[in-house]
């Protein structure tokens, strides 16, 4: 309703039995709406009053003191528990983002927080200038679950990547090979913000602004084995890929494509480096995506889940690739810290546990049967289903920030991706009933783009 107004803005409260929300909308003529906080800041919020469409292309929310890097939704979160987030004013939302899949083990799992307070009240850096017991216990365990036998613990996934980038060039320049450097990269895919990374995930998008393209990459095509074949040379080092395409709309490779990879690299000498950030760590039902295939990397990084919450990312490799990053050759000075460590250890324990995959896999079979169920009562908003384990992307007829902005209106957290999908990414051990309100909620979310969006906004 109304509350407030003044010249020509208006102030509005929208309120259901989940909380409420207090934002304003600027008239400054008939062909412009656009919405506003108190301090004049542009905002997101998704309400019928003022249509979609124009609400999302108007919209963009400014941190005072913050880099602008980031659209965010005026929602702020105080308190988690759980598959629960809180906002200040106390309503609930199911999470099905898991912070893009972070937080693997909900919020504020007990042992998580017991292992980080008990860590934090003894020791929390001193640098890899000395030995840190921790980072050696989850190295060793690391390794004895994975093809891998070393590991490099770095703070993000973008980290990681870098770390892998390094050790399969150093790893070709320790051959004999200096000339070999170049790296493939696929067509949609997503391996950070660094200056590195954006240069191998190849996208205009990522890539615009920052100057000349860092040299060494090369995307071509999702499985197009000629063109892959082709591009092989003397100055080939490594191939890096995404076994599932999280940022760029859930997409599974073929088993049979990782299979030509494998072979292609054995072939000519090559490296075969997964990132698994996304993907490791339980995300598709498995320890890691590759143990599904049957292809074994030589390089493979993971982040997002390894931490439960808490920063950290790692870089494994064999023996043969690790070796030729010596001492001085790369580093980290906070890779590796007490608390980071900590904290993974705990999260190997619970992915560990007995039958914890078997009762996962049943949730993520729970999951899929209902969203196609979702699909079929709703075949003019949702197109496709896809994904692995409870890494699943559904593919929608709008614009995928309608789709979400109406998810926090209706107590539901989701994240977009490429090729305009909507990730479901929920802790890995969330109950059965919060799937189910999760899911009731996302059908209301359904129900009210049919009602209200559909008619006003352009089909993607």
């Amino acid at each position: 309703m109304i509350f407030q107004t003044g010249s020509n803005r208006l102030k509005f409260r929208f309120g259901s039995e989940r909380g409420s929300f207090c934002f304003c909308v600027y008239s400054g003529g008939e062909s412009e709406e656009s919405l506003y906080d108190e301090k004049g800041r542009r905002l997101l919020l998704p309400l019928h009053e003022v249509s979609y469409q124009r609400l999302w292309e108007n919209t963009t929310m400014f941190d005072d003191h913050l880099f602008p890097t980031y659209t965010r939704y005026p929602i702020s979160f105080t308190r988690g528990k759980g598959s629960w987030l809180y906002d200040k004013e106390g309503a609930n939302y199911v999470d099905f983002a898991s912070g893009i899949a972070v937080a693997s083990f909900g919020h504020c799992h007990p042992k998580l927080v017991e292992a980080l307070c008990q860590q934090a009240s003894m020791l929390w850096h001193v640098s890899n200038l000395v030995d840190i017991p921790q980072s050696q216990r989850l190295a060793e365990r690391l390794a004895s679950i994975t093809f891998a036998d070393r590991v490099f613990f770095a703070n993000s996934g973008a980290e990681a990547n870098e770390c892998a980038i390094k050790s399969a060039r150093k790893y070709q320049y320790q051959r004999g090979y200096p000339g070999r450097y170049r790296i493939l990269t696929l067509q949609n895919a997503f391996h950070g913000r660094t200056l590195g990374t954006i240069a191998a995930t190849g996208q205009d998008k990522y890539l615009e602004g920052f100057g000349p393209k860092v040299d060494g990459f090369d995307t071509l095509p999702i499985e197009n084995h000629e063109e892959i074949a082709a591009w092989v040379s003397d100055a080939s080092a490594a191939i890096m890929i995404e076994p599932i395409q999280g940022e760029g709309g859930v997409k599974v490779i073929s088993h049979e494509h990782l299979i030509f990879l494998r072979q292609l690299c054995d072939t000519h000498g090559l490296l075969l480096i997964f990132d698994e950030v996304q993907t490791g760590m339980g995300r598709t039902g498995d320890l890691f995506a590759y143990s599904r295939s049957g292809v074994t990397p030589d390089i493979l990084t993971v982040a997002k889940g390894l931490g439960g919450g808490f920063p950290i990312g790692a870089c494994l490799a064999t023996n043969d690739v690790a070796v030729a990053m010596g001492p001085g050759s790369h580093a980290s000075t906070f890779g590796g810290n007490p608390l980071a460590m900590a904290c993974g250890n705990v999260v190997l324990d619970l992915l560990l546990e007995r039958d914890f995959f078997k009762l996962m896999g049943e949730k993520a079979c729970y999951v899929r049967s209902e969203l196609h169920d979702i699909k079929n009562s709703f075949p003019e908003l949702i197109s496709d289903i896809r994904g692995v384990g409870l890494l699943i992307g559904i593919q929608v007829s709008v614009n995928n920030s309608i789709f979400i902005s109406e998810a926090y209106r209706q107590g539901l957290v989701l994240v977009g991706g490429g090729d305009n999908t909507v990730r479901i990414l929920p802790a890995l051990n969330i109950p059965q009933e919060d799937l189910k309100e999760g899911l009731y909620r996302l059908r209301c979310v359904c129900t009210e783009i049919r009602r209200n969006a559909l008619p006003n906004v352009e089909k993607i």
